[in-house]
């Protein structure tokens, strides 16, 4: 099992900047390829970027779609069991519920993912 715990989520004005924070624990952090989803009220939930798993290696694969390219970066602190999505130029549209997950699978833009956090609202004045 891996339980994972998000934190950093708050009201932001548009135009502005969150870090989303997921602590890992449970098992080997580095084993697990990380993903961030989010659900807007009303809406289904949206993949919205993946970092592969790995230990000791220059750098990480990611993956995002292309609602948050170029706003949105994953990274991922082995040493802190940890990976962050840092949220800039944030929309009202980007309001969400963000979820952290994990998954054993190593196909880094599937949206399969075996453990989820309880999520951390985002919301974005405009």
């Amino acid at each position: 099992q891996v339980q994972l715990v998000e934190s950093g989520g708050g009201l932001v004005q548009a135009g502005g900047s969150l870090r989303l924070s997921c602590a890992a624990s449970g098992r080997t952090f580095s084993d697990y390829r990380m993903g961030w989803f989010r659900q807007p009220p009303g809406k289904e939930r949206e993949f919205v970027a993946a970092i592969s798993w790995g230990a000791g290696i220059p750098s990480y694969r990611t993956y995002y779609p292309d609602s948050v390219k170029g706003r949105f970066t994953i990274s991922r602190d082995n040493a802190k069991n940890t990976v962050y999505l840092q949220m800039n130029s944030l929309k009202s549209e980007d309001t969400a519920v963000y979820y952290c997950a994990a998954s054993r699978l190593a196909v880094l833009a599937s949206a399969r993912f075996e453990y989820w956090g309880q999520g951390t609202q985002v919301t974005v004045s405009s």
